[in-house]
Formats: structure tokens, sequence, C-alpha cells
């Protein structure tokens, strides 16, 4: 007795799968691409509760989280800063390749309106920097500034009273005469911060560079376009189009911002600083809302 082999086919269609897997979110999907974005914006270092600024506790979370995606293929940064504290700059830039090497992914930077001095280490931290052609980018230094009111202070009867332990302590106090071996000596420590800047550029650009060492890092900035021809950067081309082209015209770009609690606020050191951690006056806030618009000012913003 023959015996039918006419069964229905156990195995799903291809329209059956594509069906199903259009049901799944596209985080969990293996099939589609995924580059988080993180944004990297505003002054780094300068920090009041009413103007937060980029510290590396304000973005680690972030840069964490953005790495740690699943199936991320690479991370991209945008970057829009005009710089600030060296230091902070440095420990952001340490992190991103900390994460990259543990990874083994590329890192993007997509630099908007501004990446300079500071803001241009962060965009060293990624293989490729990618500007708009507007951008500014470059300012290759280290920069110090500082108000002298002591003949203010005489011509209204203001007398300065500072006891210091160090003979040093009170040097170049706003509020005392400028001394020429306190400039040399700020000097020096600019100089030191400025060599240790110029070698990692070299590091992270390597044969790219094109041009001499009394252009490339004497604090000039330029456009895109001749940041490309110096070979600070890349390449001109905008986020979603440069992904899109590199991972596919379904690459998922999802934005990764701070954590937030139950009731939507920022988690400690994602976002605004604990008012315990600083409680700055209104003078404190009036002085940081100026050097972060000169630093802005720099760029013509």
């Amino acid at each position: 007795m023959a015996i039918s082999n006419n069964l229905p086919n156990p195995r799903p269609s291809k329209h059956m799968i594509d069906f199903f897997a259009r049901l799944i979110p596209r985080r969990f999907r293996t099939d589609i691409p995924v580059v988080p974005v993180v944004r990297l914006a505003g002054v780094i270092g300068v920090v009041t509760p009413l103007r937060p600024g980029l510290l590396l506790s304000t973005i680690a979370r972030s840069l964490e989280r953005a790495f740690a995606t699943r199936h991320a293929r690479a991370v991209a940064l945008i970057i829009n800063s005009p710089g600030g504290s060296p230091s902070q700059s440095h420990l952001i830039f340490g992190r991103i390749r900390q994460l990259a090497e543990e990874k083994k992914i590329p890192v993007f930077a997509f630099v908007e309106d501004v990446g300079a001095s500071g803001g241009y280490m962060l965009a060293c931290a990624a293989d490729e920097i990618i500007c708009n052609e507007f951008s500014i980018v470059g300012s290759i230094g280290v920069v110090g500034a500082s108000f002298g009111f002591n003949e203010l202070m005489e011509k209204i009867g203001i007398e300065r009273r500072i006891y210091t332990s160090g003979d040093r302590k009170a040097m170049l106090d706003p509020f005392l005469p400028e001394k020429s071996e306190d400039v040399k000596r700020i000097k020096a420590i600019q100089n030191d911060i400025h060599d240790h800047f110029i070698a990692l550029v070299k590091e992270r650009r390597g044969s790219k560079l094109n041009g001499s060492d009394k252009t490339l890092f004497s604090g000039e900035f330029w456009t895109a376009q001749k940041a490309i021809e110096l070979g600070l950067a890349d390449r001109i081309g905008d986020l979603r189009s440069t992904l899109r082209e590199r991972f596919g015209e379904k690459v998922h770009t999802p934005l990764i911002s701070g954590e937030r609690s139950l009731f939507g606020r920022r988690l400690a050191g994602v976002g605004l600083l604990d008012a315990v951690t600083r409680q700055p006056g209104l003078a404190d806030d009036f002085i940081s809302a100026l050097e972060t618009r000169a630093l802005w000012s720099r760029y013509g913003l």
C-alpha cells in the first residue's frame, strides 16, 4: 500500500519569516545594522546648575550605554564644542578610546558648528572625522584668561587682604598687580599642556596630517575644506547619509542620552551635577555665562 507524500511543508515560507521579523523591535533584530549616537555639545568643564557643561561624569553613562548596545557596528559622536577644560577633554577622549578598543568597533565623529580646541580633542577620539562644509575645526592650542581689578579697587578705596602659606599661593590673583614671574610660570604650564595636545593629535591623525607644525598647532582654526586639506578632518558629510553609505539604507541610529529616574529627572553624574556638589552664587553664574559666550564668540557664533 503506497503512502502519500503530499503532506504540508512544515517549514515557514520566506513571506512568513519576513512578516514575523517586522514584529520584532528594530533594536533586537540582527539583520539591521545599529550605530548608536552620542551627542557631545557645549563648553567642556564649565558647570553651574543653570549652565551644565561637558564633564566625564555627565557623559560617561551615555558612552558606556552606546558601546554596550547589542549588535552595534560602530558608535557615532555628534560634536559641537568650542573647547574648555583640557583635563576634562582628555578624560572624555580617553574613555571613548578605552571603550572602542574593548568593544573593537569603529568610532565616527560628526562635527556640527564647531569642533575646536578641546572639542577637536574629542573628535580625535574617532577613527574618522566628518564635517559640515561650514564647520569650524582646529584651534590646537591653549588659552587662559582673567581680569585685573587692582587699579579699580585703588580708585574706589578697597583694600585687598590675603593670607597665604606658600610664596605662590596667590599667583595671578585678579585683585593684585600682575607679576612677570607669575606670567612666566603660567605660560610654562600652558606650553606643557600644548605639547601633550600636539602629541595626541599626531598620534591619532598620523600620516594624514599635511602641514607644518607651525601651521597646524598655532591655535588657528579653519573651515571644513581647509581642515581636510591639512589632514585634521577626513571628509564633508552628514550623519544620516554617511552611515547609510557605510552600513546600508536600513541602518538604525538610536540617540543615546543620559539615564533618567522614575520621575524623569537626570540621574546624578549624568546631567546636572547635584546641587550639593556645587552651589555657586549669582556672580559665579554671571562670570560663567561671560566665559561661555566668549568661547563661542571666538568662532563667530
